[in-house]
């Protein structure tokens, strides 16, 4: 179990990568004192957290109202989170997560108070977005009794103070890594991804095809 939940926590580092969101997290709070800025931080890691922990308690539910297997899915999220990886591997970044470079935060600023903004863009999609979530409903798909699920919540909790550590930090990572830095990042957390995505196709496999895997 404890290999499962470090794998846990490295599929959720890099699906959720708050690195990624840095800069949008700066550009929002330009100008904001230490104080409200920290309170955005706090908000977009609680949401980060909460949006962790319903779809663990609830993703399974949402499927079988569906009528969505959980090897479909389990197929579906895998193949998802490889192409995200082969884009971040390319340098494209996350293709199911909005462009920083056209994301219009004048009007973010104009049109969302301070809160609504942790909450959307910073969050939601910023930094979890469907691949973060589908992954957080396959896992828990996966887990049976308290102590699993629980073990699944704990690991979204971990993930929630490390973003909070690097929005709060957001200034000085910037200015470490730079650009460039910031894109070896995003190639070398590809590469883990796409590990991560293939123990999730396999399993998916193994779920609808136990005769053949």
């Amino acid at each position: 179990m404890n290999t499962e939940i470090i794998k846990i926590i490295l599929a959720f580092m890099v699906l959720i990568n708050p690195f990624s969101a840095l800069t949008l997290f700066l550009d929002l709070t330009r100008g904001y004192s230490m104080r409200n800025r920290r309170k955005v931080a706090r908000v977009a890691c609680l949401t980060i957290f909460i949006t962790i922990s319903f779809f663990t308690v609830a993703g399974e539910s949402l499927l079988k109202a569906l009528g969505i297997s959980i090897g479909s899915f389990q197929l579906a999220g895998g193949i998802l989170v490889f192409l995200i990886s082969l884009n971040m591997m390319n340098g494209e970044g996350n293709p199911v997560k909005p462009d920083q470079e056209n994301f219009d935060v004048d009007h973010v600023q104009d049109a969302l108070p301070t809160m609504a903004s942790a909450v959307v863009p910073i969050a939601i999609p910023m930094m979890i977005g469907p691949g973060g979530i589908s992954t957080v409903i396959i896992y828990s798909s996966q887990v049976s009794g308290i102590l699993q699920v629980s073990a699944i919540i704990i690991a979204g909790l971990f993930i929630s103070l490390f973003c909070y550590l690097a929005l709060m930090a957001a200034g000085r990572i910037s200015r470490l890594l730079g650009d460039t830095g910031l894109n070896i990042m995003s190639r070398i957390m590809g590469m883990l991804l796409a590990a991560v995505s293939i123990e999730i196709i396999v399993s998916g496999l193994r779920t609808l095809f136990p005769s053949l895997v």
